[in-house]
C-alpha cells in the first residue's frame, strides 16, 4: 500500500523541499541590484564605442589600456575616446545616478509619486543663470579680459551660472516655505517650487525673446533641452561626489523616508522629526541635482520616470529603492545619450526631448496597469 506524502505545502516528489517564498524575495532586489551593477560597465563601454567613429567594446578597452601606458594619444581612436566619449559617458552615469535618487527621495518626503528633482524650482534657476550669462555675452568678455580661450572659458562661464541661478532658486524657496520657522511640510514644498518655478521659467523666456543674438538663442535653448555634449574632464570629479554624497546620505536614512512616506505621526511616533528631515533631505538633494542641472542642463523624467521602475524590481523599501533607482537611472540616461547622438547621426537630439519622448509613454503605460487603491 503506498504511503502518502506528509502534508508539507513545499513538499515535492524527490525528498527536496522548495526554499520559503521569503526568502526568495528577499534575494530578488540583491539579484537585481547586481545585474544592474555588472550592467554599468557594459553599457558604458558600448556608449564609449558608438559614434561616427565606431569602436567594438574590445578596441575601446584596447585604447583604455594603451593610453595608461603612454602620456599622449598614438591614433584618432585614442583621442575620441579618452577626451570625447569617456568623459561624457562618466557625466551621463552621475547624472542619471543624481536625478534617480534624488527624484525617488524627494517623492517620500513630500507623499507625492509624481514629485520629481526639478519640482524645487531647481532646473528654472539654473536655466535662468545660464541664459543670462550666454545671452548678456558675459562667457567672451571674461574670456577676452583673462586672455584664455574662448570655448572652456565659455564652458566655465556657463556652468558656474547656472550653479549660481540653481542655489539661489533653492534658497527662495526654502524662505518661501518657512524654513528658519521649521514649518515646512510637503504640500508647502510643492506650491513654493511651483511658484519660483513658473517665475523663473518666465525670466528666462523674457531673457531669451530680449536677445539679440541668434546664436545665443540657440545656445539657450538647446542648454534648456539637456545634453552631455559639453562634458569634459574637469567636471567629472565634481559630479562623481556629488552622486556618492547624495546617495551615501540618502541611503544612510532610509528607514526615515520609510516612515515619513507612512505619513508625519507615524514619523514622531519613532522619533522622528518629519520637517527636519524633510528639510535636509531637499536640501541635499537640491545641491546635488544643482550640479547635475550646472554640467548637462535640463532633462527631464529620469526622476520622475526611473523610481517608479526601481519600485517594480525591489519594492517600496527605501534602503533597497535608492540605490537600485541610482543604478538604473544611470543606465538609463547613459542608453539615451548614446540614442540621441546615433539615431539622427551626424546631428544630436537634445537629452530633455529623448526621454520625454520615451518617458512620457512609459509613464502612461504603468498608470494603464497601476492596480486602483
Amino acid at each position: 500500500m503506498p504511503v502518502a506524502p506528509p502534508l508539507n505545502p513545499r513538499y515535492r516528489p524527490g525528498g527536496l523541499l522548495r526554499p520559503p517564498r521569503r526568502r526568495q524575495r528577499a534575494c530578488r532586489p540583491l539579484l537585481v541590484m547586481a545585474v544592474l551593477a555588472a550592467a554599468l560597465p557594459l553599457i558604458a563601454l558600448v556608449s564609449v564605442g558608438i559614434g561616427q567613429v565606431h569602436a567594438s567594446p574590445m578596441e575601446v578597452v584596447t585604447a583604455l589600456l594603451s593610453r595608461e601606458t603612454t602620456a599622449a594619444p598614438s591614433s584618432t581612436l585614442e583621442t575620441v575616446v579618452w577626451q570625447l566619449r569617456l568623459p561624457r559617458v562618466l557625466t551621463g552615469l552621475c547624472v542619471g545616478a543624481v536625478l534617480a535618487c534624488s527624484g525617488a527621495a524627494l517623492q517620500a518626503v513630500v507623499r507625492n509619486v509624481l514629485a520629481d528633482p526639478y519640482l524645487l524650482g531647481i532646473s528654472s534657476g539654473a536655466s535662468l543663470g545660464a541664459a543670462l550669462v550666454i545671452a548678456g555675452g558675459l562667457a567672451s568678455t571674461l574670456g577676452a579680459a583673462i586672455g584664455t580661450a574662448a570655448t572652456p572659458m565659455s564652458t566655465l562661464a556657463v556652468t558656474a551660472g547656472a550653479f549660481v541661478g540653481a542655489i539661489s532658486a533653492l534658497g527662495l524657496v526654502l524662505v518661501l516655505v518657512g524654513a528658519r520657522h521649521h514649518r515646512t511640510s510637503g504640500s508647502r514644498l510643492i506650491l513654493a517650487g511651483l511658484a519660483v518655478g513658473y517665475f523663473l521659467s518666465a525670466a528666462t523666456n523674457l531673457v531669451v525673446v530680449l536677445s539679440d543674438s541668434r546664436d545665443a538663442v540657440r545656445a539657450v535653448t538647446f542648454w534648456m533641452l539637456g545634453s552631455l555634449g559639453r562634458a569634459s574632464w574637469s567636471e567629472v570629479p565634481p559630479l562623481a561626489g556629488a552622486a556618492l554624497l547624495a546617495v551615501g546620505f540618502l541611503t544612510l536614512r532610509a528607514r526615515r523616508l520609510d516612515a515619513v512616506g507612512l505619513g508625519d505621526d507615524v514619523a514622531r511616533s519613532m522619533g522622528i522629526d518629519p520637517e527636519r528631515l524633510r528639510r535636509s533631505t531637499a536640501v541635499v538633494a537640491a545641491l546635488a541635482v544643482a550640479i547635475a542641472v550646472a554640467v548637462a542642463g535640463t532633462i527631464g523624467f529620469i526622476g520622475l520616470v526611473v523610481p517608479h521602475l526601481a519600485r517594480l524590481l525591489v519594492g517600496a523599501t527605501h534602503r533597497l529603492l535608492l540605490p537600485t533607482s541610482a543604478l538604473l537611472g544611470a543606465l538609463v540616461l547613459t542608453g539615451a545619450d548614446a540614442l540621441a547622438r546615433t539615431v539622427l547621426a551626424p546631428r544630436e537630439i537634445p537629452l530633455g526631448i529623448l526621454t520625454a519622448l520615451v518617458g512620457t509613454p512609459l509613464l502612461m503605460v504603468m498608470l494603464r496597469h497601476r492596480s486602483p487603491r
